[in-house]
């Protein structure tokens, strides 16, 4: 069983949904990205993406835009994102961890490298969001041969004509985007979301995590009522954004992080 299968198993038998947390590898710089990163399972992280920097992050909000060019200048690559997963995984073994992000820096990097690099590092999964199902001998299907799970998108444009085909090769979770457009948009109802979980509930076992527009943890808990997962990306992004010091960054995304945790595990008991 993968880690991702175990979390999740495990929050199932407790009754509750994952937090799923998003921060950019090396924003606003490598040691403070590092430390954000090992804090985030005691402030209440399930599951953890880590966003690998592009310079043309086209399905992105100006939030983690900015936040990608923050890791760049910084002097992020893909090998030093890799190597932040190798040392996570010296004190934490349990907290799935999941590479997000586009195609090109890992065609670059060599896929065959790429993979066989971040499983010796300790990744769990990938979403990358300019790979489509029809592309998946690139990328899934090797990834998936050596045990890295490869975890789809889903739009509410995504018609049940398209869905098989998208998740078909899914495995780990489906991270539904609940609203049409770039990451930090507005969010969705709940009656929508509901409604968009049944629907993929007839197409896969798979949990289902929701994400896109999810600042608050009274937003987290309500859509923690509905799905197996909740992401929250852009709202831990701006506060490294907003902090006058590392320091500060790397303590209010753990603060804010805790708040979310809070009110995701708290969700169902209400």
């Amino acid at each position: 069983m993968s880690r991702l299968e175990h979390r999740f198993a495990e929050l199932k038998a407790e009754g509750r949904a994952a937090l799923v947390t998003f921060v950019t590898a090396g924003d606003p710089g490598y040691d403070a990205s590092l430390a954000i990163l090992k804090g985030l399972p005691a402030a209440g992280a399930d599951v953890i993406e880590l966003g690998m920097p592009f310079t043309d992050p086209m399905a992105d909000g100006v939030a983690i835009q900015l936040a990608t060019l923050r890791a760049l200048e910084a002097g992020q690559t893909l090998a030093k994102t890799l190597q932040m997963v190798r040392e996570f995984r010296v004190g934490n073994q349990t907290t799935p961890i999941v590479l997000m992000g586009y195609y090109n820096p890992i065609h670059r990097f060599g896929v065959e490298a790429f993979v066989a690099q971040a499983k010796d590092a300790g990744v769990d999964g990938l979403i990358i969001v300019d790979l489509p199902p029809e592309h998946d001998a690139e990328l899934a299907a090797p990834a998936q041969a050596a045990g890295i799970d490869f975890i789809r998108l889903t739009t509410p444009t995504t018609d049940d004509v398209r869905l098989p085909r998208v998740l078909e090769r899914s495995s780990g979770f489906v991270y539904y985007v609940s609203v049409a457009g770039v990451t930090g948009a507005g969010s969705a109802t709940t009656e929508h979301v509901s409604e968009a979980i049944a629907r993929l509930r007839r197409h896969t076992d798979l949990p289902v995590s929701v994400g896109f527009g999810i600042r608050t943890p009274e937003q987290a808990a309500a859509i923690a009522r509905l799905a197996e997962g909740v992401v929250v990306g852009s709202a831990l992004v701006d506060k490294i954004a907003q902090a006058k010091s590392e320091e500060q960054a790397v303590g209010d995304v753990l603060a804010l992080c805790s708040a979310l945790a809070e009110g995701v595990r708290g969700a169902r008991k209400a």
